[in-house]
């Protein structure tokens, strides 16, 4: 094997509680993470030295990322050089809150170990996806899943939206630290934690447990993201949130002609959209 290409998908939080910061400097958290169908698209082809190129200037210019993090661990974890040519066809946008760094990561830890032939075993890798990201861990295996502690200890959830999503994302970077600096921990009222059992678990259940502790901030800061939301309960959508620290909201339509409305009408705005039907999953 010489050449791998890979998707690399996005996600969405539904629900993220902040329950109290750690001794090591990060917080306990709980969350839902819902993967979506918008994906980067990432090639690697083994080289004589290493490469890397994107279709965003910005990652180009920049000597280290996600991606190149991940091939550095692998090479110090394995104590070898992975001379590969890495091109990424970046779809996602950067900095929203959809988790594609984190992905690219988790795409490049279980490529690159495939061509290879790194033996690793689930454990290990999950060890190093942590020291990548608190999330990087969930997208080793992109299923619906209930997440606690960093955002790494994962339980499955059965879960579907079979709804119409509609993503929207402003184009503005919000810093997750900055979110973090910001955000009072507390003890929510109703916690996700009580759906885990319920197979399947209800979108009625979900909508009125399911709260971001960081809207508050970030709307207070940013009104072009708290508009994104307004617009989507006023389009008709049931159901609207940030996802992670923002700025990407999400809502979700029953009727799909309303979603492909409040699409166009972000679309007016130059803003990022993504539609899925998810109502034949």
């Amino acid at each position: 094997m010489s050449k791998i290409v890979v998707k690399s998908p996005a996600k969405i939080n539904i629900g993220l509680n902040i329950i109290n910061k750690r001794d090591d400097g990060f917080h306990n958290l709980e969350t839902i993470f819902y993967p979506l169908n918008l994906f980067d698209e990432i090639g690697f082809t083994k080289s004589e030295k290493f490469t890397f190129r994107s279709n965003d200037s910005i990652l180009n210019k920049e000597k280290t990322n996600l991606i190149i993090k991940a091939k550095e661990l692998l090479e110090i974890e394995f104590n070898v050089q992975l001379p590969v040519d890495i091109s990424l066809n970046k779809n996602i946008p950067i900095g929203a809150g959809l988790g594609g760094g984190s992905s690219n990561a988790a795409t490049t830890l279980i490529a690159l170990t495939k061509l290879f032939n790194l033996q690793i075993d689930t454990k290990h890798l999950l060890h190093l996806a942590l020291q990548l990201g608190s999330d990087v861990p969930f997208f080793l295996n992109p299923v619906p899943s209930f997440a606690e502690s960093r955002g790494d200890v994962l339980v499955p959830i059965n879960l579907k939206l079979e709804k119409h999503l509609v993503i929207v994302n402003p184009g503005i970077h919000i810093s997750t630290k900055w979110a973090f600096g910001l955000i009072t921990p507390h003890q929510p009222k109703l916690s996700l934690q009580s759906l885990i059992n319920k197979s399947p678990i209800e979108i009625e259940d979900l909508i009125s447990i399911a709260s971001n502790d960081f809207e508050k901030i970030v709307f207070n800061h940013f009104s072009n993201v708290r508009e994104i939301k307004d617009k989507m309960l006023e389009f008709g959508a049931p159901f609207s949130m940030m996802t992670g620290t923002g700025s990407t909201v999400w809502g979700m339509f029953d009727d799909e002609k309303a979603a492909h409305q409040t699409e166009l009408s972000f679309k007016r705005k130059n803003y990022f959209t993504h539609v899925e039907d998810r109502s034949g999953f």
